[in-house]
């Protein structure tokens, strides 16, 4: 026989009485290591993650990043080289470049050097050799975009172009990431260059812009991107005290918003439950009158079957069947959320319950809302030493030069080759035209070749540490929400720096348990971008069955990852509470909520409707005033900033902060919940409201029972 409480509720026993510590006040303070293994793992893991790093420090060179480099592997502008004072790149013949995928990978099948400025006029190597005898001033400045010095120019253009010496022309251009970009501008509605729209591209043919533009038309797109990014730029200096002065009043009102659901959690979600069914009722009127209407229509009276499938979706709203479907369909909705308000009520006023009581326990412990500030600093050093070290193992190595010809029919093309010698193999006489160009750094050696491996490392230690992270926040918080709801007399009782402890705890004994429960996240998640690495590389080459299977590979990796982390949640609650090892901390979790699992479904959809509509409130308070303001729709109140050149920039700035802002002080709320959910399960099954074994909850929980025999425990 189940025994049954005076609630009429069966009492689940977690074996013998006995076996609960009847003297249980909150966190076990004496603690043992945990996971110790997987702690000593995790430790060597980033041992080896700093080692790691030094090895790409050694080997990498950003500067391979940060400065662009000419066709012989050399840095323009690099301190202590011939090309200190030559910052920019300069391509010879640009319409060589008629890939823009080429141009955006600066490997375009051209002469590649480095210049102190860019041209700024219209100049041909033929324009060169008649002028040169009445004014030398030209070749002067010409002969700077040469690879070399030259007294004069004696050489033909065949000569040049077989020695590629110097460019055949040169044309207008400005310096844009630290390269001769086109001078593009629009004069009345024409494309032009250097306000011109045609001219002689150094062998004798009439170009004009429009061509030009062909052959660098994603360069032209950058362009118009540097004047975006400019006016975005000017933008956000115009703003930037508005918008934190909008960050600061969603901090407020996220504030303000946690401490009125002490009072109006209920209010809101009866609100809310009242207003889905008014319009589920105003959906099935409505479906009901457009059947009435469709009476006596012809053809009215067939059927989806009698139709077929149709393009247009709007025959499908002439049939009296359709709308038939949609009021039955709506009425078996509206009948399933009042039955389950009516047959539910009691557990959803326990989740009320809790989430008034979690705007308590934040109002004893307000230096949790702090919190989310550590864990944001936490994961930036994170994410910064991981793009660090990945940039770093990605400029490791020497300078590989390819074989890269203007037509690309050459069958030595893309093999690796010596520019030194390059001109005198047997290449450079099988392939008229084919230069020996720098493609990328790399090498030979045993580091160079686990680079890749090295990159995945990387990732995956990312990916462990940042869902470390997280989970030592989770594990901090419950701790110390723990505390307060296992205080015998609220606020009194609770411990000094409650949020300190919990966090120095976590350190100290459960390193090792908060590292297992991240390996196993972190595992997940690194097949689920695998999947998406090859889903990518292999689409056109997959078929229809093997893209089925990539999808339900997907989709039961994210529902693992989702139900993973619902679990180490509540384990990082159980470690935080009892001091368990992970495994047997998730199986108590787990346990404990698959026997109460009707109150954890309510519960959690009463707490995320709560918490989104909270979200939702922050965001749209502080998104309607942003708008109000940058639009220049308050004058009578207060003077926003005037000329601005694009008013969406800091408003969604102000919106997705406001959202951001939001988010970290009820996540913190959520874990709040949570644990004083598990603690209220656990005080269900520990105690029985007798005067022996009263409850620990307080007194707004303990009348959600309903039992004014039950008492809570008296200090």
């Amino acid at each position: 026989m189940i025994p049954m409480s005076t609630l009429g509720r069966p009492v689940i026993q977690l074996g013998d009485p006995k076996t609960f510590d009847l003297n249980f006040k909150g966190p076990v303070a004496k603690r043992s290591c945990t996971d110790v293994l997987c702690c000593i793992i995790f430790i060597l893991c980033i041992i080896g993650y700093i080692i790691l790093g030094l090895l790409a420090w050694v080997h990498g060179d950003p500067r391979r990043v940060a400065y662009p480099t000419d066709s012989k592997g050399h840095f323009c502008g690099q301190k202590g080289t011939p090309n200190e004072n030559k910052t920019i790149l300069f391509y010879f013949n640009l319409f060589s470049c008629t890939s823009p995928s080429v141009v955006i990978n600066l490997q375009c099948p051209t002469t590649q050097i480095c210049v102190s400025k860019c041209p700024e006029k219209f100049l041909t190597y033929m324009e060169i050799q008649f002028t040169y005898r009445t004014n030398k001033n030209y070749w002067t400045y010409y002969s700077q975009f040469c690879k070399s010095t030259f007294v004069k120019p004696a050489k033909t253009l065949t000569q040049v172009l077989l020695d590629d010496d110097c460019p055949i022309a040169i044309f207008p251009s400005k310096p844009f990431l630290q390269r001769c970009f086109p001078d593009f501008s629009t004069k009345n509605g024409t494309l032009t260059v250097g306000n011109k729209t045609t001219f002689e591209d150094g062998s004798g043919k009439t170009r004009n812009a429009i061509e030009l533009r062909a052959a660098a038309n994603r360069v032209n797109k950058i362009l118009d991107a540097r004047t975006i990014g400019m006016k975005i730029f000017e933008d956000y200096a115009t703003t930037w005290y508005w918008i934190l002065l909008g960050l600061i009043i969603a901090m407020l009102l996220s504030w303000m918003f946690v401490i009125l659901l002490r009072y109006i959690a209920g209010l809101l979600f009866w609100v809310f439950m009242v207003g889905v069914i008014g319009i589920i009722g105003y959906g099935i009127g409505h479906c009901y009158q457009e059947y009435c209407n469709l009476q006596g229509q012809p053809n009215s009276h067939l059927t989806v079957y009698d139709i077929g499938i149709q393009t247009d979706i709007s025959m499908y709203f002439q049939l009296k069947q359709t709308w038939f479907t949609f009021m039955v369909i709506l009425c078996l909705l509206e009948v399933f959320i009042i039955l389950m308000l009516i047959f539910l009520r009691e557990r959803i006023r326990i989740s009320i319950a809790l989430l008034k009581e979690g705007s308590k326990a934040i109002g004893y412990i307000p230096t949790t809302l702090v919190y989310p500030l550590l864990t944001f600093i936490f994961l930036s050093i994170c994410i910064s030493y991981w793009a660090v070290i990945a940039v770093y193992l990605a400029t490791s190595g020497v300078p590989v030069y390819k074989v890269i010809t203007p037509e690309g029919q050459c069958k030595h093309e893309n093999t690796t080759c010596d520019p030194e010698i390059f001109n005198t193999t047997e290449i450079a006489k099988a392939c008229p035209g084919a230069q020996c160009n720098f493609a990328f750094y790399g090498g030979k050696s045993l580091y160079h070749q686990y680079i890749p491996t090295f990159q995945i490392f990387n990732l995956f230690v990312f990916l462990w540490l940042i869902n470390f992270v997280i989970a030592l926040g989770q594990c901090a918080l419950a701790g110390a929400f723990a505390s307060y709801y296992w205080a015998l007399k609220k606020p009194d009782d609770i411990p000094p720096y409650p949020l300190f402890t919990a966090f120095g705890r976590a350190i100290r004994y459960h390193t090792g348990s908060l590292a297992f429960g991240s390996l196993i996240l972190a595992s997940i998640q690194i097949f689920r971008i695998v999947l998406e690495y090859l889903d990518r590389h292999l689409k056109e080459a997959q078929n229809n069955i093997s893209k089925f299977l990539q999808c339900c590979l997907k989709c039961c990796f994210w529902c693992l990852e989702t139900v993973v982390k619902f679990l180490n949640r509540n384990a990082y609650i159980m470690i935080a509470i009892y001091g368990k090892n992970f495994c047997k901390s998730a199986r108590e979790a787990f346990n404990l909520l698959m026997r109460n699992v009707l109150k954890v479904a309510v519960m959690d959809n009463v707490t995320d409707f709560v918490l989104i509509l909270g979200k939702i409130l922050v965001t749209g308070c502080i998104g309607v005033l942003a708008f109000l303001l940058f639009t220049q729709r308050l004058p009578t109140i207060i003077e926003g900033p005037t000329s601005l050149n694009y008013y969406w920039v800091p408003l969604l700035t102000v919106i997705i902060g406001s959202y951001l802002v939001a988010h970290g002080f009820f996540s913190v709320y959520a874990m709040c919940v949570d644990t004083i959910f598990i603690c209220f399960l656990e005080d269900m099954e520990r105690n029985d409201g007798s005067t022996e074994r009263p409850y620990y909850m307080s007194q707004s929980l303990l009348k959600i029972l309903n039992e004014p025999s039950m008492q809570t425990k008296k200090p």
